[in-house]
Order: C-alpha cells, then sequence, then structure tokens
C-alpha cells in the first residue's frame, strides 16, 4: 500500500510540474505576441511595429533628426524661422535637434562620430574627412558666395600685398575653407605653402590672436569677417572673389541618406523656400537674425549681400571644383591620401 502511495504522489508531481511548465509557457507567448517589437533607427530612435502578426503592414518611423549647421549659414535661418519640423512631422521625425559648431571641421569629426545626422559645412571640411576615412555623402550644395571670405591684416600693419606675407604667421582654421582660400591666394603669387608659418586656430581663437598681434594676418569667412570688420581697423589684403567658389555643402552618413531620401528632399524644400524670402528680404533677415545671433543688424545686412542660400543638387562642375581642393591638399600633405571625390556623391533613390 505504501507504494502504492508514492507512486502515486509522485504522478501526481510530475502533473503539477508539467502544468507549471505550460501555463508558464502559453503566459510568455501571451507576452511575446502582446508585446510590440522594437527596430531602431540610424539615429537610435525606437520604433514600435504592434502588428508583429501582419508583417506586410510597414509602421511609421519615429525619428529624432540632429542637424549641425555654424552661426549664420542657410541651416540656420531654417531653425529660426521655425518651418522644418511641420514639414518633417509626416514623416516621422518626432522632434529635430539643432547643434551649432564653430567651424566645419568639428561638425564632420560629429558627424562621423554619429553625434548629428545632417551637417552643413565649407568646402574644404569634407575633403579632408574623406581622407581620413569618414563615412559620409554629399546630398547637396548652394550656388557661390565668392565674396564672403578674406585675408585681413590689420590697418597699421606693414603687410600690403601678398607678397609681404613671407615669412608672417597666418591664422586660419586647419582644414576649413579659409585653409584652401590661402592655398589659392599663395599660389596666385607665385608663393610656396613653405613661405608662411600657419596658426591653426578657431574662429573665436584666431580673433583674439589677431586683435592682439600674436599673429600677422588672418584669413576668415562670414559673419566673422563682417563682425572683425566693423569692430577692429582691418585691411583686406584679398578677397575670394575669383579664387575660390565658396559654396556651402550638405552631408550625411550614406546609410542615413539611403533610408531617409525624403527626409532630406523635405530639407532641401525647406532650405529653397527660405533661401527665396531671404534673397528677396535682405533687411528682414538682418532684422530676424540680430537678436537670435547678438550681432549688430548692419553687419549681418553685409553678410547676407555677400553669400547666397539654398540646397542644390551636386553638379559635374561642383564635383570638379571639389576635385580641385582635394589634389591641392594632396599635393601639399594636408591630407594623407587621394581621394575621388565623385565615390562620395549621394545618388537619390528613383522614386
Amino acid at each position: 500500500m505504501l507504494k502504492n502511495f508514492i507512486r502515486s504522489y509522485q504522478k501526481l508531481d510530475v502533473l503539477k510540474s508539467t502544468s507549471v511548465w505550460f501555463a508558464s509557457g502559453l503566459t510568455l507567448s501571451i507576452a511575446v505576441a502582446c508585446t510590440p517589437t522594437i527596430t531602431t533607427t540610424t539615429t537610435g530612435s525606437p520604433i514600435a511595429n504592434t502588428s508583429a502578426t501582419a508583417p506586410t503592414t510597414t509602421p511609421p518611423q519615429t525619428l529624432v533628426l540632429r542637424i549641425g549647421h555654424q552661426k549664420f549659414d542657410p541651416l540656420t535661418l531654417v531653425k529660426n524661422k521655425g518651418k522644418l519640423e511641420a514639414r518633417l512631422k509626416p514623416l516621422g521625425v518626432t522632434e529635430v535637434k539643432w547643434t551649432e559648431f564653430p567651424s566645419g571641421p568639428p561638425q564632420m569629426e560629429a558627424l562621423a562620430a554619429g553625434s548629428i545626422d545632417i551637417a552643413r559645412t565649407g568646402d574644404a571640411p569634407p575633403v579632408s574627412a574623406q581622407a581620413a576615412g569618414s563615412n559620409f555623402v554629399y546630398v547637396g550644395t548652394s550656388a557661390p558666395k565668392d565674396s564672403s571670405s578674406a585675408l585681413l591684416v590689420k590697418e597699421d600693419s606693414p603687410i600690403k600685398t601678398i607678397a609681404d606675407l613671407k615669412g608672417k604667421k597666418v591664422a586660419f582654421a586647419k582644414g576649413s575653407s579659409a585653409n584652401y582660400l590661402i592655398v589659392r591666394i599663395l599660389e596666385s603669387e607665385g608663393l610656396k605653402w613653405e613661405d608662411i608659418t600657419p596658426v591653426y586656430l578657431s574662429p573665436a581663437d584666431a580673433r583674439a590672436a589677431f586683435e592682439q598681434d600674436n599673429v600677422d594676418a588672418w584669413v576668415i569667412w562670414d559673419p566673422f569677417y563682417a563682425l572683425v570688420q566693423s569692430k577692429t581697423p582691418v585691411r583686406v589684403i584679398r578677397d575670394s572673389k575669383g579664387l575660390v567658389t565658396n559654396r556651402d555643402f550638405y552631408l550625411a552618413p550614406k546609410s542615413f541618406a539611403d533610408k531617409n531620401a525624403k527626409i532630406i528632399d523635405a530639407i532641401r524644400a525647406e532650405t529653397e523656400e527660405v533661401a527665396t524670402w531671404a534673397k528677396a528680404n535682405p533687411e528682414q533677415v538682418a532684422d530676424f537674425l540680430s537678436p537670435l545671433l547678438k550681432i549688430d543688424k548692419p553687419v549681418l545686412l553685409t553678410v547676407t549681400n555677400r553669400r547666397t542660400y539654398g540646397f542644390e543638387t551636386i553638379s559635374p562642375q561642383v564635383i570638379a571644383e571639389q576635385q580641385a581642393i582635394a589634389d591641392s591638399f594632396y599635393k601639399l600633405k594636408l591630407i594623407p591620401k587621394e581621394i575621388k571625390v565623385s565615390e562620395v556623391i549621394w545618388q537619390a533613390p528613383s522614386k
């Protein structure tokens, strides 16, 4: 009788264990079936797919878009006009985060590090970034703004001509559009790179060094160019007109661009609308941005009249201009290897 009791108890115990495992498995199955699956966009934002049982339904993406810009460029106007977010909302962009950079090179570093999704720089930073192996593509450009940069000296400087730069200290941001401008300025008078002493400084540090006479000359772009003209007695030894085109360039990681062509199209459309408004209303642009940037209106009016805005497609001519910068930088050992700019021009998917 005792043996029969033990056997009956063991059978009961097995049934209870089986029931527990069955119930646990059923609960887990239900939980999995009812829990949304999570995927991640290129920016790391979660996307909920609540129709796990209907794989043919594509859920809308949600994305926090991170845009890099500089103190006064087309995207600064776009940001402060405040209409981009509404244009992007139907595309799943829940928020736009804006980050201001002092120059192009740190912006390219942020793009390479995955800290931003869209960058707007001058012409030289993408060349240096490509040579360094950064994974990005050109997604747009602007019309030339070839009077918006210059080589400056103090009004009482003994430097009167480009030839007088020989042996002098010249400040500019390394790898920036100013870097290429000084290359072209030297070439225009038959001087060599070795004829000057480059002093690599950010715009803010370069301005301080220039005003304290720690450098002999400064190569800089607007609005810093117009700002120092308004505050300090300076002379322009050579501006950028006829030497460089000084285009804006819009850049993105290739993976982001390929997955978000509609977002790039929306940014282009909004920037073009703002550019049309800015071209027709320079006074309003200056009035609009003066309190935001804490720069006097006359300075901003000078900047506005010296530049263009817009977001255009990349043409063969633009690729050739960028390739000329790349070839020049490689020749001067400013970049470590030869590059082909055409390899990083984004081709939007056919609609």
